[in-house]
């Protein structure tokens, strides 16, 4: 395993240096690939670390210097020991950051092949398929191979994304949504954004109403309002108003960090508005805006809709204003930006 696992960090390495860049602006589908590469890293650097030969001058020195090199010494090593299934697994990887989809797909195979058991395996041999096909779609062995793959392991969650795509590839836009659904509650908030319209988009192809929207934290944990805010603009400043100017009201720490306590952000379409802000507004769930006195207020309407100020925005003198509820301020918006 000495000789696999050196062979395992430089092909990752490789692979990270000359493939994951520019993947990651024009290729989402190989991304995940090469991402899923480091994982194999971790397990070549155990192997290396616990194989203290591994370590000694004339082993390190086989060490590929590019991938090209590494995946040829690879297939080599396969050759002498074909019943490695983490080097078969590698080994599509690698084909798989060379666009070579055929091999990448038969490497895969035989690792499957070699360890059935192991669910992540199978989505990535599906995966491969998925590389493979010239119409890039999930063919019946590769629905096969996901379905064993959540069978052993229904959370997995790569198995699961590509189930539903299967699904719709195939016509079945309604399953699509509802195997895609439970994967809400497992990712991150930009992921399940993402994710919710893809769900909402195969649930209107099926004749299905959108998914109802979550509840936020912010909404839950509102409160009351602790300051009111009315905002205006100078007379002399309505005339540069522009249709899809936005208005962010802010609450920050007297002398303190430009990140914000409360902030508001609303289409700067109709003035004076007046607009409240509570424990609910808060970026930052360190900090509420009932755990300070006193706060500086700042309004300012972007043109970009960007929440830093920029040359061209229009923006208030700040106000200093007790956080006391029932007591309004006023904002005016009475300057440019430089």
């Amino acid at each position: 395993m000495t000789t696999f696992a050196i062979l395992a960090v430089g092909l990752t390495v490789a692979v990270l240096l000359a493939v994951l860049s520019p993947l990651w602006r024009n290729a989402r589908g190989l991304v995940l690939g090469g991402v899923a590469a480091l994982g194999i890293a971790t397990f070549a650097l155990y192997r290396v670390v616990g194989t203290p030969a591994a370590l000694q001058p004339d082993a390190t020195a086989a060490m590929p210097a590019t991938l090209d090199e590494a995946v040829a010494q690879l297939e080599a090593e396969l050759k002498e020991n074909p019943n490695e299934p983490e080097g078969w697994r590698l080994l599509g990887k690698s084909y798989a950051a060379q666009e070579r989809f055929a091999e990448s797909q038969q490497a895969f195979e035989r690792a499957v092949q070699l360890l059935p058991g192991d669910a992540d395996l199978l989505v990535e041999s599906a995966q491969a398929r998925l590389f493979n096909h010239p119409q890039k779609k999930l063919d019946a062995i590769a629905v096969q191979l996901l379905e064993q793959a959540l069978q052993i392991n229904p959370a997995q969650q790569r198995g699961r994304w590509f189930m539903g795509v299967a699904q719709r590839q195939n016509g079945q836009p309604a399953e699509a949504a509802k195997t895609w659904e439970p994967l809400l509650a497992q990712v991150d908030p930009n992921t399940a954004a993402t994710l919710r319209t893809q769900i909402n988009e195969a649930r209107s192809e099926a004749g299905l109403p959108p998914l109802a929207e979550p509840a936020t934290p912010a909404a839950a944990d509102a409160g009351p309002a602790l300051l009111t805010v009315t905002v205006d603009v100078a007379p002399a400043l309505k005339a540069k108003l522009a249709t899809g100017d936005t208005l962010f009201v802010f609450a920050r720490q007297v002398g303190g960090p430009p990140m914000p306590v409360a902030a508001k952000r609303v289409p700067a379409t109709a003035f004076p508005i007046t607009l409240a802000l509570g424990d609910g507004d808060s970026p930052m769930p360190t900090m509420k805006l009932s755990q300070l006195t006193q706060v500086q207020l700042v309004a300012r309407i972007s043109k970009a809709g960007d929440v830093t100020a920029q040359a061209g925005d229009l923006e208030a003198t700040p106000v200093t204003a007790e956080v006391k509820p029932g007591t309004p301020y006023t904002l005016t918006i009475d300057r440019v930006v430089p």
